[in-house]
């Protein structure tokens, strides 16, 4: 039986790492939660407590610097730091994405030097692929670069990047021929320090506070050759096979956002009492309740599996992967929903999470591919499978 098939089953080590980190988020990152959403600030603080605690490098190889643990490993993290707060796990999310291109073209130098970094606490990643007209259609990409001697120029605007102006280094993609689309692009190692390189004011966004988005504007900046990111013109391979990497884990992210919510509207069900009984005695209440855990399990199965599909290697990892995040998302979405209803009146104000576990949803349907894509991903998959 290959790994993706027993997904539905953690290792005992892997069980034994969530209850761990399980009690240290709930003692040193949940206290924080709220506030950290009403400030809307990058807490370095608690960026230090994974830093310390060694979590930065979960997922990583071992040999590159990291904690080892795989894919699977990772999501677990993610999960799991997600239940109490899905902007701090932006954090570990967006730095690996950064690294999954130099896992995939980049080279040894590249990956290892990255990883061991970020491993250590000494470098933040971001990934800056989205533009102002370029979204779900990364073939429009309007970012260009002139190849020099030994040189690249870039210039251009990247939107909505996660990261921007904490993180160290980006990963940039753009093209050298807009009229050649996707066969135009390539990506690009850009530091934050790089003459040229400026951010736009930060967004003010309905969730995932505490993890800053911002336009990175590359103005003339030049980097040496040794930035290329695999082979010229290979910038949209790498693009999409990164996603097959990063949706499982944004699905990760809606399994803990829908987890915390449903741990929530359970434990206030069991608590508040109407018409002379607990909430969870009425079946309308306990069948609400039901219909959400079915939604987490359905959905923490298929990211599970998903996950194992990136560490097996398996063939159908893209089909994986975009059912994971879809079915993940769309879950969670529902999920947070059932959990303010669940909490009536309480349910609208902040002092319940349960309406930050609301706003925190949206943006796992939207991120990574809209779920629209990931329904496009999977009709294309399913016409492959036919021969």
């Amino acid at each position: 039986m290959s790994a993706p098939d027993r997904a539905y089953e953690l290792p005992a080590e892997l069980e034994e790492f969530r209850s761990v980190i399980r009690a240290l988020f709930a003692d040193k990152i949940e206290p924080r939660a709220a506030e950290i959403d009403a400030m809307d600030e990058w807490p370095e603080d608690v960026y230090r407590v994974l830093v310390d605690n060694d979590l930065m490098g979960v997922g990583y190889p071992e040999e590159d610097g990291g904690s080892g643990g795989g894919q699977l490993a990772f999501g677990v993290f993610i999960e799991e730091l997600s239940r109490v707060s899905a902007g701090v796990a932006l954090t570990p999310i967006v730095s690996k994405l950064g690294v999954v291109p130099l896992m995939v073209a980049g080279t040894d130098e590249q990956r290892r030097t990255h990883t061991s970094a970020i491993a250590r606490g000494e470098l933040l990643m971001s990934y800056a692929l989205t533009e102002p007209d370029a979204g779900s259609d990364a073939g429009a990409l309007a970012t260009r670069y002139v190849r020099g001697d030994e040189t690249f120029t870039l210039n251009g605007t990247k939107r909505f990047i996660t990261g921007a102006g904490v993180s160290h280094t980006y990963v940039v993609f753009a093209t050298g021929d807009p009229a050649l689309r996707t066969k135009g692009i390539s990506a690009f190692l850009v530091g934050r320090d790089d003459p040229g390189v400026s951010f736009g004011p930060a967004e003010h966004k309905m969730g995932i506070h505490g993890s800053p988005t911002r336009e990175v504007v590359l103005q003339d900046v030049v980097i040496a050759a040794d930035r290329l990111i695999g082979a010229e013109g290979g910038g949209f391979a790498i693009a999409m096979r990164t996603l097959d990497y990063s949706r499982p884990v944004i699905a990760a992210q809606a399994v803990g956002i829908a987890q915390g919510a449903l741990d929530l509207a359970l434990a206030y069900a069991n608590e508040r009492s109407q018409f002379g009984k607990k909430l969870m005695e009425f079946e309308g209440v306990s069948f609400l309740l039901a219909d959400m855990a079915m939604k987490v399990e359905a959905a923490r199965m298929l990211t599970y599996r998903a996950l194992a599909a990136c560490d097996a290697g398996d063939p159908r990892t893209t089909f994986h992967a975009s059912v994971a995040k879809c079915v993940a998302s769309d879950n969670a979405m529902a999920v947070t929903t059932d959990a303010v209803q669940v909490l009536g009146g309480n349910g609208y104000m902040r002092e319940y999470p349960a309406e930050r576990y609301m706003r925190d949803a949206k943006i796992t349907q939207i991120y990574e591919g809209t779920n629209q894509i990931q329904r496009l991903v999977i009709a294309r998959e399913l016409l492959k499978s036919l021969g």
